[in-house]
C-alpha cells in the first residue's frame, strides 16, 4: 500500500495522503476513457451525513466537460487510493475499509453547473453485503468494497434504459464501515460525474435529498462489522426498478476484468485481484474538453497519458505526469 502522493498529485489534491483512503476517478463508456469527473480535492472521506458535502464530496467544483452516454449503457467506474494511479498492485481502497458501494443519479438542468445538494437522487445500483459462510464476523463477509479491490478498482454500473434524456449527475459512493461502531465514524467516499444521457426514455424517477436521505443512526451507517452479522441494510432508498444490483463476492465481468479495447492493451498485473492495469482510448465529451484540437482541460482534469487522445492544454495550471497512464492539470 502506498503511503505518499506523487509530488504533483499532492499539489493537485491539496492534502496529505492518508493511507487506505481513496477516490472514484475514472469513467469508461463502451471501453473508452471519459473525462467528466469532479475529482475531490483529497482522498479523505466525508463523515457528516448532514453536510452538503455528502452529495458530491467536499470542495469539488463542476468541470467543463460532460460525458455523453446512451440510456441502457453499462459504464465502468474506477476507484484508486492515489490520483491517476491505475495499478492493481495496491488495493483500490485498502486498510480493511469494508462496506457497500452504491450509485445514484440526479436529473439536473446543467450537469456542468449543478452542485447536487439541491438535486433529487435516485439509486441505480448497489453492491452491498453477502454472508461468507467461512467467516466468523462481518469483517470476513463479502462487501462491495472488496469487489472493487478484486476488480482493480473497477465496477460496472448500468444507466437505466428508460430514463428521459437530459443532463444528470452520476454519483459513486463507497462507505467504509471499519470504525462505524461509533456514531459519526462511517466514512463516505464519493465522486460525481457530469453526464448527458441520450435516448428515447420518458421515466423521471422519484428521488431523495442528499443531505437528507441518510441519518447517522441508520443501521447501515451505525454498525459494528467486527461482530458476526446475519443481515445488512444499506442506507438510502431501494434501487430504482430499472436499476441493477450485484451480489457481493461475485466474479469480475467485462471491463472490470480487463478494460481492453481494440488491439491488446498495455497491462500491468498486480496483486489487487481480478484485473490488470490497462491503457484505454478516450471517449467523446462535450464542453471545452470535446476536441483534441484547440480545446483546454480544466484544473485537475486529465491532460495526457499513455493511450490518451483528448485535450492536452491546461486552461489553468500545467500538465504534470503522475504516472505513465495519467497526466493532470495542476
Amino acid at each position: 500500500m502506498k503511503s505518499t502522493f506523487y509530488t504533483a498529485a499532492a499539489v493537485a489534491f491539496g492534502a496529505t495522503n492518508v493511507a487506505a483512503h481513496a477516490t472514484f476517478q475514472d469513467l469508461w463508456i463502451n471501453g473508452h476513457g471519459a473525462s467528466c469527473a469532479r475529482l475531490p480535492l483529497s482522498n479523505s472521506p466525508v463523515q457528516a451525513v448532514t453536510s452538503k458535502d455528502i452529495a458530491c464530496n467536499a470542495g469539488t467544483s463542476p468541470v467543463a466537460g460532460k460525458c455523453s452516454v446512451a440510456a441502457g449503457t453499462t459504464v465502468t467506474v474506477e476507484m484508486h487510493q492515489q490520483p491517476g494511479d491505475r495499478s492493481c498492485a495496491s488495493e483500490a481502497i485498502g486498510g480493511d475499509h469494508h462496506g457497500p458501494v452504491q450509485f445514484y443519479m440526479a436529473s439536473v438542468s446543467n450537469a456542468a453547473s449543478a452542485d447536487g445538494s439541491a438535486a433529487s437522487w435516485f439509486k441505480i445500483f448497489a453492491d452491498t453485503w453477502a454472508k461468507n459462510a467461512s467467516g466468523s464476523d462481518g469483517d470476513r463477509d463479502f462487501w462491495g468494497t472488496k469487489d472493487l479491490n478484486a476488480c482493480c478498482g473497477r465496477m460496472n454500473v448500468k444507466i437505466p434504459s428508460d430514463i428521459a434524456p437530459g443532463d444528470y449527475l452520476l454519483r459513486g459512493e463507497a462507505i467504509a464501515l471499519h470504525t462505524a461502531a461509533s456514531a459519526g465514524q462511517a466514512q463516505f467516499y464519493m465522486t460525481c460525474y457530469q453526464l448527458t444521457v441520450t435516448g428515447s426514455g420518458t421515466a423521471k424517477p422519484a428521488g431523495v435529498a442528499l443531505p437528507g436521505a441518510y441519518a447517522a443512526s441508520d443501521p447501515g451507517i451505525l454498525v459494528n462489522i467486527h461482530l458476526p452479522m446475519s443481515s445488512y441494510i444499506a442506507p438510502g432508498p431501494t434501487v430504482y426498478s430499472s436499476g441493477s444490483t450485484r451480489s457481493a463476492g461475485g466474479a469480475c465481468q467485462a471491463c472490470e476484468s480487463t478494460c481492453a479495447v481494440g488491439s491488446s492493451p498495455t497491462t500491468s498485473a498486480g496483486s489487487g485481484g481480478g484485473g490488470a492495469s490497462t491503457t484505454l482510448s478516450t471517449a467523446t465529451t462535450t464542453g471545452s474538453g470535446s476536441s483534441p484540437t484547440g480545446c483546454t482541460v480544466a484544473l485537475y482534469g486529465q491532460c495526457g497519458g499513455s493511450g490518451y487522445s483528448g485535450c492536452t492544454v491546461c486552461a489553468s495550471g500545467t500538465c504534470n505526469a503522475l504516472n505513465n497512464y495519467y497526466s493532470q492539470c495542476t
